[in-house]
This record gives structure tokens, C-alpha cells and sequence, in this order.
């Protein structure tokens, strides 16, 4: 799962918390946080409803913030929602007013919030921890009215529309924050000598019902191309995900609940747990070495809440880091060994790069605005195959994995009809394309609903595909076939179905 973060810093640091004053509305209090030569007020319309908040302050980013606030305290799980205007053109086009839900009143506190911009620019703004740099996830949308952020646990995610319409999300992010938090409504003007002023209208400060997750079942299954069945290896009322199959044939390896797992293709009954450093929470990217005596895989950290690429020995010791810049995910194995394909989110677009897996820098072999993701080498090492919605919805690319850069000006499409494409595996003899196609429409991988697995031979020199056949249909999604999970002898390769448990359903 990968979401569309970047990190920009800003050299700001203050810590002063000065006066507050009472506030009428919904809220409890207002006034400067950080640095704020001038200083800002909040003036409430009860007629109308609407507060007119203005303020100063150098920003909210960075480590450290200067803005005005108006504020309550709230515990537990809480939607504040709002249509926002500007008043006036503005000094600085970065001006921010936003719906923030906030740790401390301290200048380097911990938050979330969804900032509207000046110039229109919107965005879930996050700072994880205390003077930790700020980050954000960027909406689609330029200069919308109406925007919401909420809380659940831990988990914030940004909403942003127009009044009447269905708001579109960004994010979530994860910040760790404590009851109770502030919650409220934030205007920053970016230049500390002067103040701007927002208009926050139809406020509504909400808290939000528990939200329970669906839970899955999992089928880890093998399709055989010589006779077209299935056999499910295992069954289990949790979720596992990804299957590789190992080099000598005798077992898949799976990530469930953080962990790596052998099951035995023997009949054995239970998976076995790789003895990996359990402080490592493994995710549903991860391979075998060509020799089959390493595993690449990705991971979060205690020091890392975002994936980074590790090696292992093939029983879990010795995990070495190999790509720490976040987010980064494992996908592929070049055949000779030399290489991981790698996908990273670098400066807020997710694009292929390759990793010497001996150690080294990474190297971009894309740049393309379109979302790149699923990279996989084919067999021959002269291709990287991988999905994209360059072309304006998801299908499957190759590239040559050639590390000068050129990738984007070399990339040939493979295939090009209404299903939306994902995770394209060529199987080990070079004659089979294997690949997970979403309905029509579908925006991303991250869900769960009815899929399908479709083949197309290996295509020739121009890339260009048959029309691709389909081999199975059922419910799946996000940790169906992520990662290459063909046999070794190219005859079967293994999936996941899942199926939605009822609720109480136990483990």
C-alpha cells in the first residue's frame, strides 16, 4: 500500500506560546502560537455563523510553527469540517488557512491538519512527532470551498470539494497524538510582518462514530496452466498476502500481521514464522534472490513509520537496510542478482529506481508525472515490466532497465483496454505475463472487490501485446499477487482470494 507523501523543509524554529483569550461559538479559546510580531483576533458572526479569523506568523511547516488559532479540547475520534475564503489578494501566495487538530500549544507540537493555500494549493499537512519536519499529501483539487479533516485513532485523513458535493480524500497519515488534542480553526499569512484573514463558515466540529474494519479470510491458492485448476494450499481467518514460491519449489513465503511466513507445499498444516528481527513490520512486498538464498523485502521500524527496502539471508538473519529514503518498496530481483527494482515516492511522484544489491545509491530509471508501481524484471534482464497511469488509467509498460536515465523515452505499452492493470510477472521460462486487472474506474490497489487474473504471452520487440486472456475471477485486490510468485518450472503460480468475514467471526 503507498501512499503520495513528500517532505519539504523550511530553516523556521520558534517555541513562544503567548496570550489567550476567550472565544465565543463552538470553540473554547484563540490566540498566537509561535512567533507572531503581529498579532492576530477572531471576530464571531452569530448571526451567520461565520468566524473571521486573522493572523500572521512565518508558516505552519517545517519543525516549528507561527499562526493564529482558535481552538477547543476534544478526546476521541472527531471530524471538524468548514468552507473556507480568503479575504483579499494576499501578500505571500502561500498563505494557509486550515482545520488543524493539534497535540500542544507548543510551536513544534505534534499535528494534522488540511491547509488551504493562497494560490489554491491544498494539502494534508503532518508533522509525526514533536520538532519532527512537517509533511504533506496533496489533493487534486485546486481552490476548493468546503474541507474536512478527521481522527480516527491515530489515522487522519483530509476531504476537500465544493458545498453539496461528495468530498474527495488525501492521504491518511499517521500521527501518534494523545487525548485530549486541540482542535480548530488555524490561519498563517508566511510573512511575519503582516496578517491575512480567512472566513470560516458552516463549521461543524463533530465527534465520529467507532468504525469497525472488515476482516478477510484468506485462500492462498495455485493455478496450474497445464490443466487450469486451483488448489488452495491454505486457509486461514486472517490475512495473508503476496505469496512467493521459493527456489527449490518446497514453499511459498507470505507476509501476514507484519511477519514473514513459510507454507510448506508438503501438506504441513501451519505456516512457520521466519525468525526476522521482530522489531522489522514487514509489508507485502518481498522476493527471493535469483540463487535463493537471500530475501529482499520492505519494512517500517521503531525509527521509521514509512517502508525501507532490506536483504536477509533466506532464514531471516542478518537483515541489511539497503534503501532508508521513505517511502520505498521492494518488487523485483534482477535475474543475474545485481539489482532490486525498487518503487520510491520521491519529491511527491512515485517512479521506478534500481538498488545494487551489493549496496549503493539508487538510480531513477523514471521521471514520468504518472504513477509508477509493480516493477518485476523479465527473465532475460533486458526488461522491467510495471503498471502506470501515464496514459491516464492503470495498464501495464516495460522499460529497459538500462540505469542511464532514459527510461521514460524507451517505455513501450503493453496493454491498453478498459480494465485497470496491476502487477504485471513474467514467468520464468520468458512465455507468460501474469497481472491483476481492477474494474473500469477503479482509482488504486488498496481495496478489496472483485478482480481478475489475466495472461498475455511475453510480448515481442515492440512491446505490444495479444488481447490478455482471463484466467480466474473472484474477490481480491491489495495482496492478491503483488509480487512475482511463479513456480520455478513456470508451470503454476500462487494468489490469494479473499473473502469478507461476518462480524465476530473468530480467528
Amino acid at each position: 500500500m503507498k501512499t503520495k507523501t513528500f517532505l519539504r523543509i523550511a530553516a523556521f524554529s520558534c517555541l513562544a506560546v503567548v496570550g489567550y483569550a476567550q472565544t465565543p461559538g463552538v470553540f473554547e479559546s484563540s490566540g498566537d502560537v509561535g512567533v507572531t510580531p503581529q498579532k492576530g483576533k477572531v471576530e464571531f458572526n452569530s448571526s451567520s455563523g461565520e468566524y473571521s479569523v486573522t493572523g500572521g506568523g512565518a508558516n505552519i511547516w517545517a519543525d516549528a510553527d507561527a499562526f493564529y488559532f482558535v481552538w477547543k479540547k476534544i478526546s476521541g475520534d472527531v471530524a471538524l469540517t468548514a468552507d473556507v475564503h480568503f479575504i483579499g489578494t494576499g501578500v505571500v501566495a502561500h498563505r494557509k488557512a486550515a482545520l488543524m487538530i493539534r497535540q500542544s500549544l507548543d510551536a513544534n507540537s505534534a499535528y494534522a491538519d488540511i491547509a488551504l493555500h493562497g494560490d489554491g494549493l491544498t494539502s494534508l499537512q503532518f508533522r509525526p512527532s514533536a520538532a519532527a519536519m512537517t509533511q504533506e499529501v496533496r489533493s487534486d483539487l485546486k481552490a476548493p470551498v468546503r474541507i474536512r479533516i478527521e481522527r480516527r485513532g491515530q489515522t487522519f485523513t483530509a476531504y476537500a470539494g465544493a458545498p453539496g458535493e461528495e468530498l474527495k480524500p488525501a492521504g491518511p497519515a499517521t500521527v501518534a497524538l494523545q487525548d485530549p488534542v486541540y482542535v480548530g480553526l488555524a490561519i498563517g499569512s508566511h510573512d511575519a510582518n503582516v496578517l491575512e484573514t480567512a472566513v470560516f463558515s458552516n463549521v461543524k466540529v463533530e465527534p465520529l462514530a467507532a468504525q469497525t474494519r472488515p476482516r478477510y479470510a484468506s485462500k492462498i491458492s495455485i493455478y496450474d496452466l497445464r490443466d487450469k485448476s486451483v488448489r488452495v494450499v491454505y486457509k486461514t481467518n486472517e490475512t495473508f498476502e503476496a505469496p512467493n514460491w521459493s527456489a527449490d519449489g518446497k514453499y511459498l513465503l507470505s507476509n501476514s500481521r507484519g511477519r514473514l511466513f513459510r507454507i510448506p507445499l508438503d501438506g504441513s498444516p501451519e505456516p512457520v514464522a521466519i525468525d526476522l528481527d521482530p522489531t522489522l513490520r514487514c509489508n507485502n512486498d518481498h522476493g527471493f534472490s535469483p540463487d535463493g538464498k537471500q530475501i529482499a523485502f520492505s519494512a517500517s521500524s521503531p525509527s521509521s513509520r514509512q517502508s525501507q527496502v532490506y536483504i536477509a539471508s533466506v532464514n531471516g538473519s542478518a537483515p541489511k537496510m539497503m534503501v532508508s529514503a521513505t517511502p520505498s518498496y521492494f518488487h523485483g530481483w534482477s535475474p543475474d542478482g545485481k539489482y532490486l527494482a525498487v518503487i520510491a515516492q520521491r519529491e511527491g511522484n512515485f517512479d521506478i529506481f534500481r538498488v545494487p544489491a551489493g549496496g549503493g545509491p539508487e538510480q531513477r530509471l523514471t521521471s514520468s508525472p504518472g504513477y509508477d508501481d509493480g516493477a518485476d524484471y523479465s527473465p532475460d534482464g533486458k526488461w522491467i515490466y510495471f503498471n502506470s497511469d501515464r496514459s491516464g488509467s492503470w495498464d501495464i509498460w516495460r522499460i529497459p532497465p538500462d540505469g542511464a536515465g532514459t527510461g521514460d523515452s524507451k517505455a513501450q505499452q503493453v496493454t491498453a483496454d478498459e480494465l485497470e492493470d496491476w502487477f504485471p510477472h513474467p514467468s520464468p521460462d520468458g512465455k507468460h505475463l501474469v497481472f491483476l486487472s481492477f474494474p473500469k474506474g477503479t482509482s488504486g490497489h488498496n481495496d478489496k472487490l472483485d478482480v481478475e487474473l489475466r495472461m498475455v504471452p511475453m510480448p515481442g520487440a515492440t512491446g505490444k501485446s495479444a488481447a490478455p486472456q482471463t484466467l480466474l475471477k473472484f474477490f481480491g485486490g491489495q495482496g492478491t499477487i503483488n509480487v512475482n510468485s511463479w513456480s520455478p518450472d513456470s508451470t503454476r503460480f500462487a494468489f490469494v482470494v479473499y473473502e469478507t468475514l461476518p462480524s465476530g467471526a473468530s480467528q
